[in-house]
């Protein structure tokens, strides 16, 4: 893991979440794309990423997570996200994020209904 991301993988129900902790850049973005595959690897259909409200993302970092979201679109998996800024929400649907990952405040509503 890179010292500036924190990525840790469970299993909520049929939810796989991805707390991600740190900065996400192109460097540190590779950590949750490693994640994220592992999880598809084994047969996940449902991703929560789970951000900490504190999370730095850079253009790169949303390069990365536009890819997870078209990769799992065509996949047939779904992505729903929590935890994010109110700034960080506002650039995800800026640049249409949230067309392809639903966004919700919290852990808990993200897995509501799910």
């Amino acid at each position: 893991m890179s010292k500036d991301i924190e990525v840790s993988l469970s299993q909520k129900s049929d939810v796989s979440i991805l707390a991600i902790a740190g900065d996400v850049t192109p460097v540190t973005g590779e950590v949750i794309e490693a994640a994220y595959k592992k999880a598809s690897a084994a047969g996940a259909r449902k991703f929560l990423l789970l951000f900490n409200g504190e999370n730095y993302i850079n253009s790169g970092g949303i390069a990365i997570l536009i890819g997870i979201t078209a990769e799992s679109r065509a996949a047939g998996q779904v992505i729903r996200v929590a935890g994010l800024s109110d700034h960080f929400r506002k650039i995800f649907a800026m640049v249409g994020l949230t067309k392809y990952a639903q966004v919700f405040l919290s852990e808990e509503e993200a897995l509501r209904g799910f």
